[in-house]
């Protein structure tokens, strides 16, 4: 096993993630999208898993994560949920599930509860949908929050820039994760926001905070599968590190493979029967 991968095999739960936060152990947290690739991050150690609306890009060739539907985000969760034995499994909830409506937000989130199997629900927002959150919860459902850049309000930014520069920006967030907490949100994401504010969040809440973008200050990190990978090419923000070239090597594979079912060389002998 290696050594930096968490020893603890038992399930990771919301509980443990606020336990990790207190002994400072920092929180591993990854995209995933389908069954097989959910079943090589859990098995590698990853924390928690999240079926992302990220998805809308990177599986489904979406310019923005709104276009994406529920009952796709379902399909998804239930393929990952299927493959996971350890790691925490968080289910995005899509753009026009839960804005407005604390409703249609709590009918969205047992949808995603029954259907899938995932162990909760992420959402982006503070204030404003504060009421979802706490319908939410009230039906005993955890609530991931998502605070910094939203990406389903990239139509009110206009820009994917840095947020919270500005100190009214910044003091809102703070208050926007003060408010999550005591909603009863068990973890919040920071997406691209400046490293100190990050740190600051992380240290006025007892939530675990989780950062992408955010800064090294924060209780764990998340990437989108599909970027640290490397099969997703034309996109490096600062934040990326490419943990390695699948572009390439899975376009050499499928080159060579190309080449030897042209050539005849494919199936030899010793594969066929």
């Amino acid at each position: 096993m290696s050594v930096h991968k968490s020893d603890d095999m038992r399930k990771v739960t919301t509980h443990r993630l606020s336990e990790m936060k207190q002994r400072g152990e920092k929180i591993s947290m990854l995209t995933a999208y389908d069954f097989s690739m959910a079943s090589i991050l859990d098995q590698a150690g990853v924390d928690v898993l999240l079926v992302g609306d990220s998805a809308s890009n990177v599986m489904c060739g979406n310019t923005t994560t709104l276009p994406i539907t529920l009952d796709e985000m379902i399909f998804m969760a239930k393929s990952v949920a299927k493959a996971v034995k350890r790691a925490l499994v968080v289910c995005d909830m899509p753009f026009g599930t839960y804005q407005g409506n604390s409703l249609e937000a709590l009918s969205s989130a047992i949808r995603i509860m029954k259907e899938t199997g995932a162990d909760c629900i992420k959402l982006e927002g503070g204030e404003e949908i504060i009421e979802s959150v706490q319908r939410i919860l009230s039906a005993g459902i955890p609530v991931m929050g998502h605070l910094g850049l939203m990406p389903q309000s990239i139509n009110k930014y206009g820009t994917y820039a840095v947020r919270a520069k500005e100190e009214s920006e910044a003091q809102k967030l703070i208050a926007d994760a003060k408010l999550l907490e005591e909603a009863g949100c068990f973890a919040i994401v920071l997406e691209k926001i400046p490293a100190q504010l990050a740190k600051k969040v992380a240290e006025s809440v007892n939530i675990p905070i989780i950062g992408i973008g955010a800064g090294g200050g924060v209780d764990g990190q998340v990437l989108v599968m599909h970027d640290m990978l490397g099969i997703t090419q034309g996109f490096s923000p600062r934040f990326l590190r490419r943990y390695a070239d699948l572009f390439s090597v899975i376009t050499e594979a499928v080159g060579n493979y190309v080449a030897d079912v042209k050539s005849g060389d494919f199936p030899n002998e010793k594969e066929q029967y």
